[in-house]
């Protein structure tokens, strides 16, 4: 029986496209014939035949080596596996198995990402990426915490993963594997190479370095210092607004007598972090070339935490109408095709010492276990916490190795070899100090990084300039991988709280729900504990008084909460606990404004008297209303405005809710004010580095001593910076920063000086009123003249696009593997967070890459949705099938219990023992 769909009270119904599945599939599949034929098909003969090759079996049997008792795979009309097995060996045997069917070009390109060898695959375009990421050894340090840290049992079981991918690998070729390799098999030889235990483990490295915390800020901050003043740098990096917007944990603090964290006690003074002397300022323009370097190495996986964040809240039994817990979460990422994610049950038919896993919910394909989801006593989710665990440093060095207290230190250095498709393998040196590995090596222009760095009289001469080193957590072996399991395996919160102890990268904000209706919390995480300074920005590498201590905050200081009163728990990326608490976690919070909204739509329903129903948990997700619209658009209605154009859009903004539905013209205009609003004030005062690239402007000279008043003195002025990574990127910080001077008509932010026909501006509402002309004659230019057909989705679009070939291959072959346009609403700060940079423009650049609302104890009332389907093969019928409920806010009935799931099972393949 099809899985049922839900949608969220007040949502349209997903529109209904009138084809069968199996038509649409075949039709994609004659595309592809054709576009690889006439695109990349060098005069071969391709064959329907040859794309469905790689198509995977889910009925009858087959046979697979190891097992030692069948296995079940069930999966429902949307292609979503559930395993039944006897032990945890067949369970993880047949999740690599089912993976690999589903998944495997997905898998191979990812762990040739995280190993550096993208080469091998694509040639030697991909080399300087290979070479970075061998300088930060994400593969060496896999393999270190698979020889060394990991537990006798997650070995076992990352031992049958692998044996399951590489039983489904044997006697293949690439094109039995996915059209993917057939295609690349045009113009490679490549050839796969069998799973191994540790291409698991490298996955979570990339998974931390997406969400590696503020080291983008740490280099902004640091290139503004060319075009601002420590004074106004502090202005666009404003403190966290506690008096509006909650903390996750809201009391508690390291007790002076246990010395470890009590939800009950009080806070002692602030932390009063220091902050480092002789780097405060910027490095030179060349920082931008390693802004530019870290921007290009998670391309597959998503933006570098600029926007990254997530949604999760979980309420208790006490105020919902199901009489237990609801749990949801939607974690915040680069739209991907396929997803990040991999929906999964992975089911002991009996649990006992031999079985000890029954537990559904969100994998990585490439990785056993589940990452997300729940078991039969508890459920969990996460959000990125933000913690700082990266720091830059600056280090003298010289031929001879690196300046540390006066003294040189020889560098620790070792010779990779990167192979390349069609070319000649690449050596590389990599030198580390103890400050990390030196990523300036990885470019010609940071070989001398830091030549205008200011340094105070006790630096070191800096010659040639100063080397940039990378300190970061995951660059030491960690127990994470452990920690996957022993949630899988958790059933209160102390077990919980065990695991999370070993969840040391990426640092997660987890929360908890059980089924005797107890709810809670925990900050976990390998964070740093700093000698000196906040992280803000790069310290001075040749002296001990810098760097960190021996050992990370200890897991019993990090905030939990049980049970709070309040009888609710949000996450959201906002400040984890108050400024008092002992430890610094990151001065780089996210500004909570999706968290508040979440808190005070869940507080509005407990005071009204209402119960919380899994349907407004769903609803609360497609949550669309813009805060800074709410305080904004009163302004913007009373600006006086001569232009009879830019006063018909003006009235688009009265009586408009705030709300950003895709349909909504409102919302279009405004974002378009919001945008040129930010351009006006900031935009165009930061450094060309942070700009968007094709953002022109005429600006003073950056060694500028003096205010510029003729135009012929005025320099021109390009950006340099990927338009999704662009500064201002219009997310909370910013609504933070327009928020501080709103009320100071006057302010120097609010001026601009004339430029060719355009006046100067002198005034808060001067500039309000250009950034309305602006955006009127953008979007006549993007949307037409007639404002009635004006609609924020048609600027607000979402493309899904395949992450090798769909972004670098031939244009024919993109449009073949990629999929949309859709349109969206939501928004960059919403709790729908459908993220758009306004530096670079409109298009969705990240989104809630899953959702899910989890009915805690009555398990198959919980639902769930995937951004895209759980095929990897472009042209299965399960390559995107839930991405039109996705965009609808729609979410898929989650079947767990064995009766639930028989129900809904549409296809079942039996792996038998040989």
């Amino acid at each position: 029986m099809p899985a049922n769909t839900t949608a969220p009270s007040g949502s349209s119904a997903a529109k209904k496209t009138g084809r069968k599945k199996g038509r649409r599939a075949r039709l994609f599949v004659i595309v592809l014939v054709l576009a690889l034929v006439a695109g990349v098909g060098y005069g071969a003969y391709w064959s329907v035949d040859t794309v469905r090759a790689s198509y995977p079996q889910t009925t009858g049997s087959i046979e697979l080596k190891g097992l030692s008792g069948d296995v079940e795979v069930r999966r429902d009309s949307y292609g979503i596996p559930q395993i039944y097995a006897d032990t945890d060996s067949d369970l993880f045997r047949a999740q690599g198995f089912v993976q690999a069917q589903d998944r495997f070009w997905e898998m191979d390109v990812r762990r040739h990402m995280t190993s550096g060898r993208l080469s091998e695959m694509f040639g030697s375009g991909q080399v300087d990426t290979d070479a970075f990421l061998r300088t930060l050894g994400w593969r060496k340090v896999a393999q270190e915490e698979y020889d060394t840290v990991l537990d006798e049992s997650t070995k076992k079981n990352l031992q049958a993963y692998t044996e399951g991918v590489n039983a489904y690998l044997d006697g293949k070729d690439g094109k039995d594997l996915s059209v993917e390799y057939a295609a690349l098999g045009l113009t490679n030889d490549y050839k796969p190479a069998k799973w191994d235990p540790v291409d698991s483990v490298a996955w979570l490295k990339a998974m931390a370095w997406d969400l590696r915390g503020n080291m983008q800020d740490e280099i902004d901050r640091s290139l503004m210092t060319s075009r601002l003043s420590e004074t106004q740098i502090k202005e666009l990096y404003p403190d966290y607004p506690f008096e509006k917007n909650r903390p996750i944990v809201d009391q508690g603090a390291v007790s002076p007598v246990t010395g470890t964290f009590d939800p009950e006690a009080e806070p002692s003074d602030s932390i009063g972090a220091e902050t480092p002397q002789g780097a405060t300022e910027g490095l030179n323009t060349q920082l931008s070339a390693l802004s530019d370097t870290l921007d290009e190495i998670p391309a597959l996986l998503g933006p570098n935490g600029n926007g990254i964040g997530s949604n999760s809240w979980v309420v208790s039994g006490k105020y919902t109408a199901t009489g237990n817990a609801l749990l949801a979460n939607d974690p915040h990422l680069a739209p991907q095709l396929p997803s990040l994610w991999y929906q999964m049950g992975l089911h002991c038919r009996q649990v006992s010492a031999t079985c000890q896993y029954d537990t559904a919910g969100y994998t990585f394909s490439g990785m056993p276990g589940v990452i997300i989801g729940h078991n039969q006593d508890i459920a969990w989710g996460f959000t990125n916490l933000g913690a700082d665990v990266t720091d830059l440093f600056l280090e003298k060095v010289s031929d001879d190795g690196y300046r540390y207290d006066g003294k040189t230190e020889p560098f620790v250095t070792r010779e990779e070899t990167i192979k390349v498709a069609g070319g000649k393998d690449r050596k590389i040196i990599i030198r580390e100090t103890n400050n990390g590995p030196l990523v300036s090596d990885r470019s010609a222009e940071l070989e001398k990084v830091g030549r205008k760095a200011p340094v105070t009289e006790s630096a070191p001469d800096r010659g040639d300039g100063y080397a940039v080193a990378l300190k970061w957590t995951a660059l030491d072996p960690g127990k994470s991988m452990d920690a996957v399991f022993e949630l899988n395996r958790a059933k209160d919160f102390k077990t919980f709280r065990k695991a999370a102890s070993h969840f040391e990268v990426p640092s997660q904000n987890l929360i908890y729900a059980d089924t005797d209706g107890n709810i809670g919390y925990q900050a976990p995480g390998k964070i740093p504990v700093r000698l000196k300074g906040d992280g803000t920005t790069p310290s001075p590498g040749w002296s001990s008084k810098y760097g960190w201590e021996e050992e990370p905050i200890p897991f019993d200081e990090l905030p939990y909460e049980y049970n709070p009163e309040r009888g609710y728990i949000v996450t959201a990326n906002q400040a984890v606990i108050g400024d008092d608490y002992t430890h610094m976690l990151t001065k780089d919070w996210g500004y909570g404004t999706r968290s508040q909204r979440i808190n005070d739509l869940i507080q509005k329903k407990i005071d009204d008297g209402e119960m919380i129903s899994t349907d407004d948990m769903q609803t609360m997700q497609m949550d669309s209303q813009s805060t800074i619209a709410a305080k904004l658009v009163p302004m913007l209605k009373n600006i006086s405005v001569s232009d009879k154009s830019v006063r018909e859009t003006q009235k688009l903004l009265e009586g408009w809710d705030f709300v950003q539905d895709s349909d909504s013209a409102a919302a279009a205009y405004f974002n378009g004010v919001w945008r040129h609003i930010l351009l006006l004030a900031f935009g165009n005062k930061l450094p060309k580095e942070m700009r968007a690239k094709g953002d022109c402007i005429y600006v003073e000279p950056a060694d500028s001593t003096g205010p510029v008043d003729e135009q012929d003195k005025l320099v021109r002025e390009c950006g340099q910076r990927a338009p999704d990574a662009a500064q201002p990127d219009g997310g909370d910080r910013w609504s933070q920063v327009v928020l501080n001077i709103l009320d100071d008509q006057d302010n120097e932010w609010w001026k601009a000086p004339a430029v060719g026909r355009e006046e100067a501006i002198d005034s808060r509402d001067e500039l309000f009123a250009r950034a309305m002309e602006d955006a009127r004659w953008e979007l006549t230019a993007k949307l037409g003249k007639d404002i009635t057909t004006w609609s924020w989705g048609r600027l607000h679009r979402l493309t899904l696009r395949n992450q090798t070939l769909g972004t670098d291959g031939p244009d024919i072959l993109q449009r073949a593997l990629n999929r949309g346009p859709w349109d969206l609403g939501g928004g960059e700060a919403a709790v729908n967070a459908t993220g758009w940079n306004a530096a670079g423009g409109y298009g969705v650049i990240w989104v809630p890459s899953m959702r899910m609302v989890v009915n805690v104890g009555d398990w198959d009332k919980s639902r769930w949705i995937n951004l895209t389907g759980a095929s990897g093969h472009a042209f299965s019928a399960h390559y995107t099938d839930q991405t039109d409920k996705w965009v609808e806010g729609e979410l898929l009935d989650w079947s767990f219990g064995e009766d639930a799931v028989k129900q809904s099972t549409t296809d079942t393949l039996t792996l038998r023992k040989p």
